[in-house]
């Protein structure tokens, strides 16, 4: 079965470690460690980083707050190929557990109602790793020209979002 840690370090890496940031134009706003205050105002880590953006405690914070809220919402412990758990997790991350399930679904032909369940993870667990992986990327990568068709302003984010996918066929 996959595992959650070396999932996490690499989605980490991807959103730019242990960073307080705002990028103009990202619909996110303030972010930590890739947590967004605009889509996750009620991250008990704000409250700490006001006090203290020191604390040993936030680290902790930023683990357990991606375990619950993505890890386990793809049922990352069910899948078995650690690099379909990991690219299903990150892009969870990157657009969201419900648009990262249903483009796995679709992936591997499953009806794509945004949650997996136990006939996604039966797909899932009998696809070759690799030929999942390259799938997802292509779909992932559509997904984001479409982001950028329709929204000119995120074309900025583009290189990013491809350079992102490419790190998950490694």
């Amino acid at each position: 079965m996959a595992s959650f840690e070396p999932a996490f370090e690499k989605m980490i890496q991807n959103e730019g470690g242990y960073q307080l940031t705002r990028i103009e134009g990202d619909r996110g706003g303030l972010t930590y460690a890739g947590i967004s205050q605009h889509f996750h105002p009620n991250w008990q880590g704000w409250s700490l980083l006001e006090s203290n953006p020191q604390s040993p405690e936030i680290t902790p914070l930023v683990r357990a707050f991606y375990q619950s809220e993505f890890w386990q919402k793809v049922c990352g412990d069910d899948i078995q190929a650690q690099d379909i758990a990991e690219n299903i997790f990150d892009f969870a991350v990157n657009a969201g557990v419900a648009t990262s399930a249903k483009l796995a679904q679709v992936t591997v032909e499953s009806t794509p109602d945004g949650i997996i369940g136990p006939k996604t993870l039966g797909k899932l667990n009998t696809i070759e790793p690799h030929l999942f992986v390259s799938q997802f990327a292509v779909a992932k990568v559509a997904r984001y020209a479409a982001i950028c068709n329709s929204n000119p302003s995120q074309k900025k984010f583009l290189l990013g979002w491809i350079n992102r996918t490419l790190e998950g066929l490694k």
